[in-house]
């Protein structure tokens, strides 16, 4: 069933999608925003101020349902009984994996994405970044530079409102920021401690984050009452739901069609031009085709590089626009999990008011001024302090009158440092249909083959001893160092599917995220990266697609599109 044409069509309507639907409209193009799942009514589905008592479960959750249908989601601890319907149902959208290479895809499918429970932290990239896999000749050479991101780091922030610190690091460029949130008594501790004992090395700072610390764009500030993950009905902090598709429906040049599924792009081969989307109807099952000029997908690096995968043509039998043979593979995600804790003495007497929706951050110190002799790269801890409270007691020995009295105060000031590194770009790791299963609407699943490699361990080793010479700095007691077994997927930071290049024969897309194969296709999810960082990518994710939206919107005006 034939439907109607549009000047753009935009897959997904998370972080990226909201930003391409919002610039798009803008900009006086007619876009339709496509979104697998159901939409979303912050009224009624965000809960951050509902109480255990008035959940089914009291919080703990429907442990047969989440079992049954959420079985990867349930792996993020940021999922719970209220915010569980922002998670995507794992019976109908599976995948499969490698014998031995464990993968956790997290996923949100709802008109938002998975911008709805985010963790807001948003950093710039700098030239040690974008220089780095040329440097050391490692997968392909990122085709831009800070430069010229830089200016589009600017318009993003000052759309949506970013609050932090300048600390004037050339490995972590300043933003446009909002007043940064304070750290608490225990952390300026640690903080001025790092200070003292890595003087220009080391430095620890509030977290930048995209949550507003003032009033912003007719947007609130934050109110410190701490569920974030469950919605947030003020819009203090940044999603798509929040800023960017009200700020594209106000042009009404955008339309959002929720349920819809997209099986694949239609490709003339005589034009060399994307001329459409095939969709399956989430509810009704039925298939209908939407043509337009241009196409952004923004369906997060898996699901848009599934869709390229799913598009072959006999000019591309091994997937749409792919004839680097690139895309699917170089799949990275941050490794997490080395770092340290310890109680932090003194300051018995404060406690934190409210609950505040940030932590701390220590940028990247590592092979930054000097080479390290084991690994390349590096990593950024993460973390807070904070003094358990009442909770604490069904870990502590003890009974009656006495035990309760010594619950009344918190107990004492500990400190969590928690890593987060770079992963290397990798040929070997990738994914690929899997065409002997499909998902709940008939299109083939995903087979991922991904696993940490030697230097993402090292990563994660040296970030346990860091962390623990940072706290030992502080005057921590009990420290304790620590190195998990996080899969690759957990950090939710995949990225590097259909990569950039300036090379048609070894990369996807070109320096404005435009597909080398078919200029009227852009991909600027986290699909699109070269490399990984060890930051955050959504801010970039974010200034890559505003970027490439102009750069789009430039080329039909020249008529080249």
């Amino acid at each position: 069933m034939a439907a109607k044409t549009y000047d753009a069509i935009v897959v997904g309507s998370g972080i990226t999608g909201g930003w391409a639907a919002k610039e798009l409209g803008e900009k006086g193009l007619e876009t339709l925003v496509l979104e697998a799942g159901r939409p979303i009514d912050p009224d009624q589905d965000y809960a951050e101020h509902v109480p255990e008592w008035e959940v089914r479960y009291r919080g703990m959750s429907d442990r047969k349902r989440v079992q049954e249908n959420q079985p990867v989601q349930e792996t993020c601890n940021g999922m719970d009984e209220w915010n569980s319907k922002f998670f995507a149902n794992d019976k109908q959208n599976p995948y499969k994996t490698e014998p031995g290479k464990p993968f956790l895809w997290i996923r949100g499918r709802q008109v938002g994405g998975r911008s709805i429970i985010w963790g807001r932290q948003s950093y710039r990239w700098s030239d040690l970044d974008f220089e780095a896999n040329q440097r050391e000749g490692i997968g392909v050479d990122w085709p831009i530079r800070y430069r010229e991101i830089a200016p589009w780091y600017d318009y993003v922030e000052d759309f949506i409102g970013v609050s932090g610190q300048r600390e004037g690091l050339p490995q972590l460029p300043d933003g446009h920021f909002l007043p940064g949130m304070e750290l608490n008594c225990a952390e300026v501790v640690v903080r001025d401690a790092i200070a003292k004992y890595f003087p220009g090395e080391r430095l620890m700072t509030i977290g930048r984050t995209a949550i507003l610390t003032q009033p912003h764009k007719g947007r609130a500030p934050c109110h410190y009452c701490g569920p974030c993950a469950r919605g947030c009905i003020t819009r203090s902090y940044f999603s798509s739901l929040n800023s960017t598709l009200p700020a594209a429906l106000t042009t009404g040049k955008v339309a959002v069609r929720p349920h819809s599924v997209v099986h694949s792009l239609m490709f003339d081969s005589k034009k060399r031009k994307i001329t459409g989307v095939r969709v399956i109807d989430g509810q009704t099952r039925d298939t209908v085709e939407f043509s337009a000029r241009i196409v952004f997908l923004c369906a997060s690096a898996l699901e848009s590089a599934r869709i390229l995968l799913n598009s072959a043509t006999p000019e591309f039998p091994n997937g749409l626009a792919n004839s680097s043979g690139e895309l699917g593979h170089n799949l990275m995600d941050h490794c997490m999990g080395g770092g340290a804790t310890g109680r932090i003495p003194g300051n018995e007497d404060h406690i934190s008011l409210g609950n505040r929706p940030n932590g701390i951050y220590v940028p990247r110190f590592r092979n930054v001024k000097q080479k390290h002799p084991l690994f390349l790269r590096g990593y950024g801890f993460q973390g807070s302090a904070s003094r358990p409270k009442w909770e604490r007691g069904t870990e502590m020995r003890g009974f009656g009158a006495e035990f309760k009295h010594a619950l009344r105060r918190p107990g004492p000031w500990t400190m969590s440092l928690y890593g987060f590194g770079e992963c290397l770009p990798n040929h070997e790791n990738f994914i690929e249909l899997d065409k002997t299963t499909v998902d709940a609407w008939g299109i083939p699943v995903l087979r991922i083959s991904c696993a940490w490699r030697e230097n993402e361990r090292a990563l994660l080793k040296d970030m346990s001893i860091t962390a623990a010479e940072m706290l030992s700095a502080a005057g921590a007691r009990d420290i304790e160092p620590f190195i998990e077994d996080n899969a690759p997927g957990l950090t939710i930071h995949e990225m590097g599917t259909a990569r950039m290049g300036h090379n048609p024969k070894t990369s996807v897309l070109n320096a404005h995220n435009q597909a080398h194969d078919a200029n009227n296709l852009f991909v600027t999810d986290g699909a699109c990266m070269a490399s990984s960082s060890c930051v955050n990518p959504s801010l970039t994710y974010m200034a890559l697609t505003a970027r490439a939206c102009d750069h789009a919107v430039s080329q039909m005006k020249r008529g080249e599109i």
